[in-house]
């Protein structure tokens, strides 16, 4: 890819990002992750791969506004329209496409060519680790969810097999079972670095949670009087 091209898709990319969970630098590392990952993979198409990468995310807006719609199914055809519209050929501006409407996690869709497993890979490297929690916390925070549920006897509740949203849900629900996920053999190696950090994170968050409540409410039992 030429640095035109590049600084085009570029642009566009930066006009549709506004969430600042999914924001551009987000972006950025996904295509740096991916890079990475490529150079251990065969028969690679960098200006898929690149534009897939750049594109990936530019659908998050109409899901904020609208949650019925998939930010993957509108980001690739956006990606496939604005590709289209500056000249790419068919065959690159659908193989774009298919590699955006594979690449999210919550949906039953497998990637299926070596771009758009990459671009799998590289994504859901950035949900690993200290990163991974670092961004569900802002995005959490962005849709004014809880960090914690709390059981009928307002002890705080870990998370799992449970329904409302909250950052020990989604660490439950998704955060914790990413690291089986990965197509690529250094995916998946780049993620079992990362995997320690997240987990002592929610051990340590959820450790700290309950010590507090448990003694407070002890204590609190001693002043209150009937």
């Amino acid at each position: 890819m030429d640095s035109v091209t590049f600084a085009d898709i570029e642009k566009y990319m930066c006009s549709c990002m506004s969430d600042a969970a999914h924001d551009k630098q987000h972006v950025y590392r996904v295509l740096y992750n991916a890079v990475e990952i490529a150079k251990t993979e065969r028969g690679v198409n960098y200006d898929v791969l690149i534009a897939a990468c750049l594109l990936h995310d530019i659908g998050r807006k109409e899901q904020f506004e609208d949650p019925s719609k998939d930010h993957a199914e509108v980001g690739a055809q956006k990606a496939r329209a604005f590709l289209i519209e500056r000249g790419a050929d068919e065959a690159t501006a659908t193989a774009v496409a298919d590699c955006i409407k594979t690449h999210r996690f919550r949906k039953d869709r497998a990637p299926q060519s070596v771009e758009a497993k990459i671009l799998f890979d590289a994504d859901k490297l950035d949900v690993t680790g200290a990163m991974g929690i670092a961004r569900t916390l802002v995005y959490k925070g962005t849709v004014s969810d809880p960090l914690y549920s709390v059981d009928k006897n307002g002890m705080p509740t870990n998370g799992e097999n449970e329904c409302a949203p909250s950052f020990f849900q989604e660490y439950n629900f998704k955060l914790k079972n990413l690291y089986s996920r990965f197509y690529t053999e250094r995916g998946a190696q780049i993620a079992q670095e990362r995997q320690a950090a997240a987990r002592d994170f929610y051990n340590s968050l959820y450790a700290e949670v309950c010590e507090t409540y448990t003694n407070g409410m002890t204590e609190l039992k001693t002043l209150l009087t009937e």
